[in-house]
């Protein structure tokens, strides 16, 4: 088929995307499946388009300037968007590629009358369609993005229009849809479907899964009179029906007022409809369900929900477009038809964003419990804990301490009745005894200490034992690994200092709102705990910043570092973010000095990163350039041991405290006992709050062991020709990986196939509660105790604070000034840094138990989590407050 400027839509199927492009490929496949009618036509390749192209030398360097506009700069895409169409209009179509379009359109087959198709001949009618190579993908759908002309008459006129569809690959929209995408103006290429004009009675879209809930057994039919341009173009409202198992189960049939007719000779205009038709429906109900069976045949075909647009015609359906929905999020595969209800794992890990294969396949082999991956995101099947009545107000009020809006989700889900199955009550008696329970933990710091060596010894022995490791054997030993990763994770003492820290502090915020109208009391007495890694992060870094401050030289030189590097934070170390910097301060004043902090600060917490979870993200031993903004804004809006006094204030507010609510209790009724009791609850929680950050310290150090071995492999992988660079190996799961270094083999294929997916996952918002049917619950707040405008959210942090907000979702971007308050879509332990330099803290999502909740009272910063869209309703730079004992935020005037 190369080289040939005209095809027959019969010729090409989705295999051939680069030949007719998106639209063009996926009509082809359509053609061929039975029962499924699509209008004649022809594609008029990607090879014309390209031969167009070069007739205009002078778009070279009109393509090169349009590549480096920002993509915000509308004007500037506007203007020179603008000049590339008029150039590529204005090429005449060469000779040869005429003749061979009219020469095809001659030889369509079509009868005008009952099938609504327009006569043969020369006056025949067409619809010109653009077909880009990029629009309609699984990952990319580029609606409306370029050109359609419908009821084009004659073959000059079809010319033109093909013209008009090469120029719209350069729409405005269509540039800044792809700048935003990050896909190359000069990758996509456009051809032209030129089918034959179908005159429908109805028309419309038809939705093979519910595009606002995600339901895939739910369908949505919008139909209108006459054309469907009227709908796509919002001239008039459709005619919605839902249908669901082969019936209409909702249906909104709208005045329809407006329709889009053809013009004789040519074109199409608005008319009116007849009032006595226009609340009648464009489609009854067994039409709907014949149109959603012929969607459900050409969804399978694609193996994907299909967004459809269809016209009626007398004798049936004729399709004219399909191409998936990219806006739903997947859904995790099962392997039954049973119902089933998952809760995402990166709403409770504080990692919302799409993980690589090697990222999540680790997750998956180093976690407690199993877990199912869909959109590079993880989730955990809750369905038989929330079936069960003697485990669901269990699970229900984990979720809720986690996070109130899964909490909600899940009980929305068991409240509609018909999804969750509900399984009997236990027998009489309850569950079979598991035994006594745990002996109380004695309150001893030397618990917490016996732990913290137990870890760093298993992490001592993993490093040393790896190093003789390599090729599969390097796999089995992982393999094994993972098995003493687990054990530590779940070793039962750990489990119940955790615990017996959360617990007090749920005692502590309950009992003394009960006997002293206290709220969240737990987050003063909480404040300098000893023992807290994620806490003594962020006040080292303050350490850091005091070494390099007197030296001007070295903070100009670090300074000019963070630009030479960029302050994008990309996925892959780069080497301008590599360590190379560290070793030229050797040579300014101070800079030995400096680097020795630096370093040292790497050596204990360069594992660490944002996103830490996902094994692929460089770490910062890796780019520690990334720390630096965090050390020059330190050294910029501190003093010299702010760190201690730092700690040392919170310590004093936290025994301030403790002294208040011990004398107010006093002087209540049974006050010794209530003195008592909360006595050994504070001590409890200072003792035990402290190591609730320390096994995940402990889980990341032994993901950078595992990831500098895993490396390795993929460089020898590289030089052995197997892989084109090392971060190819990300794009493997554990077991692939694991295959490429046994037999030295590779599916290329696969690795891009997995780079374009993981990059489309970005554009993915993962939803907390999702079921098999792909259907999304978010979660609301069901409380009345908000201010009108006003952001809800989970109180996490007491105190209120009024500044300035900094929307920042990348840290490297993180430009703080003292007083300023962080709004971010979340926090995980690497954040801790920047806490130290803020005076609140919003996020999107987030729970009580969550790093960035404990470490925002850690250093008494008001804080509120669980904000939805917080990073968009708030704007950077605007004033806001904080209210983080009542859980709100206000932006103000």
């Amino acid at each position: 088929m190369s080289g040939r400027y005209v095809v027959d839509l019969r010729e090409v199927d989705e295999t051939q995307v680069a030949v007719v492009g998106g639209k063009g490929a996926h009509l082809g496949g359509l053609s061929r499946v039975e029962g499924v009618h699509v209008p004649g036509g022809v594609c008029v390749t990607t090879d014309a388009f390209r031969r167009v192209m070069a007739q205009a030398p002078a778009l070279d360097g009109r393509l090169d300037e349009l590549a480096r506009v920002d993509p915000d700069d509308r004007e500037a895409i506007r203007t020179l968007s603008a000049r590339i169409r008029r150039t590529i209009e204005e090429i005449a179509v060469p000779d040869d590629i005429a003749a061979e379009i009219t020469g095809a359109l001659a030889g369509l087959d079509g009868v005008a009358g009952p099938g609504g198709l327009a006569g043969p001949g020369e006056e025949a009618a067409y619809a010109v369609r653009s077909s880009a190579t990029a629009e309609d993908s699984p990952t990319a759908s580029f609606a409306g993005q370029q050109d359609t002309y419908l009821n084009v008459v004659g073959p000059s006129e079809v010319l033109r229009r093909i013209s008009h569809c090469w120029a719209s690959l350069f729409t405005e929209r269509a540039v800044v849809y792809r700048q935003r995408n990050g896909i190359d103006h000069r990758a996509v290429h456009m051809a032209v479907v030129v089918q034959r004009m179908v005159f429908p009675r109805a028309s419309g879209v038809l939705f093979t899964a519910d595009p606002v809930s995600g339901n895939r057994k739910a369908a949505t039919v919008e139909a209108g009179f006459g054309l469907g341009e009227a709908l796509v173009s919002g001239l008039v409202n459709p005619d919605v029906l839902t249908v669901r198992n082969g019936e209409v189960v909702a249906r909104a049939i709208a005045a329809k007022r407006r329709a889009v007719r053809p013009v004789p000779g040519g074109g199409t205009r608005e008319v009116a409809v007849d009032a006595g038709e226009r609340e009648r429906p464009a489609l009854t109900d067994e039409r709907a369900v014949e149109l959603v069976r012929l969607g459900r045949r050409i969804e399978a075909h694609f193996g994907s929900p299909q967004d459809i647009e269809w016209c009626l015609v007398e004798d049936g359906f004729r399709i004219v477009q399909s191409r998936p929905i990219t806006t739903l999020f997947p859904v995790p595969e099962s392997g039954d038809e049973e119902n089933h209800v998952y809760v995402s794992v990166g709403h409770g890990q504080m990692m919302t964003d799409p993980m690589r294969p090697l990222g999540y396949s680790m997750w998956q082999l180093t976690a407690l419990v199993p877990m199912l991956e869909a959109g590079g995101r993880l989730f955990v099947d809750v369905t038989e804990r929330l079936a069960s009545p003697a485990t669901r107000d269990g699970l229900l009020d984990a979720m809720g301490k986690g996070d109130p809006l899964i909490r909600d989700a899940l009980e929305t889900v068991v409240d509609r009745g018909d999804f969750v199955p509900s399984l009997p009550d236990a027998a009489p008696g309850g569950p079979p005894s598991a035994g006594a329970p745990p002996a109380p933990i004695a309150t001893d710091p030397a618990v917490v200490t016996g732990l913290i060596e137990r870890s760093r010894a298993s992490v001592e022995a993993l490093e040393r034992d790896i190093r003789t490791k390599s090729g599969p054997a390097l796999f089995a030993f992982l393999l094994e690994a993972f098995e003493e990763h687990k054990r530590v994770l779940s070793d039962p003492l750990s489990m119940r200092v955790i615990m017996a820290g959360m617990e007090a502090t749920w005692w502590l915020n309950d009992k003394l709102g009960e006997w002293l109208g206290e709220k969240n009391a737990a987050d003063t007495l909480t404040l300098s705990a000893p023992d807290n890694i994620t806490s003594e992060m962020g006040l080292d870094l303050l350490d850091v910043a005091d070494v390099i401050r007197p030296w001007p030289e070295v903070v100009a030189f670090l300074r000019d570092a963070v630009e030479a590097a960029g302050t994008g934070d990309t996925d892959d170390a780069g080497d301008a973010g590599n360590g190379d910097f560290l070793d030229e301060l050797e040579r300014l004043p101070g800079g030995a000095e400096s680097r020795e902090a630096i370093v040292g600060y790497l050596d204990r917490y360069g594992m660490r990163c944002v996103g830490e979870i996902d094994i692929t993200r460089p770490r910062w031993s890796e780019r520690p350039v990334t720390l630096v903004p965090v050390i020059l804004d330190h050294a910029r809006n501190f003093e010299a041991g702010a760190a201690g006094r730092r700690f040392q204030e919170g310590r004093e507010k936290a025994r301030r405290k403790e002294h208040e609510v011990l004398s107010r209790l006093r002087a209540l009724p049974g006050g010794e006992g209530k003195v008592e009791e909360t006595q050994r609850m504070i001590d409890r929680v200072r003792t035990f709050i402290g190591y609730r950050e320390y096994p995940k310290y402990g889980i990341v150090c032994r993901y950078f062991v595992y990831k500098r071995a895993l490396l390795a492999e993929a460089e020898r992988l590289v030089r052995a020709g197997v892989l084109r660079e090392a971060e190819d190996a990300f794009h493997l799961t554990f077991q692939k990986l694991h295959d490429a270094v046994r037999t030295n083999r590779v599916d290329a294929g696969l690795v891009a196939q997995r780079r374009e997916a993981f990059r489309s996952y970005h554009a993915l918002t993962p939803p907390r509660v999702l079921t098999s049917e792909g259907e999304v619950f978010t979660g609301v707040y069901r409380r009345d105790d908000v201010p009108a405008g006003a952001l809800t959210g989970l109180a996490v942090s007491a105190g209120t604070v009024e500044g300035r907000a900094r929307v920042v979702l990348d840290m490297a971007r993180a430009d703080l000034e003292a007083g300023d308050i962080l709004v971010t879509a979340f926090t995980d332990p690497s954040w801790s840094p920047l806490f130290v330099g803020i005076a609140g803290l919003v996020t999107e999502v987030g729970g009580l138990m969550t790093h960035g909740a404990v470490i925002a009272r850690e250093y008494g910063l008001p804080a509120v989590v669980g904000v939805e869209r917080a990073t968009g309703l708030i704007r950077d730079g605007q004033r806001i407050r904080v209210h983080g004992r009542e859980g709100y935020v206000e932006i103000l005037p």
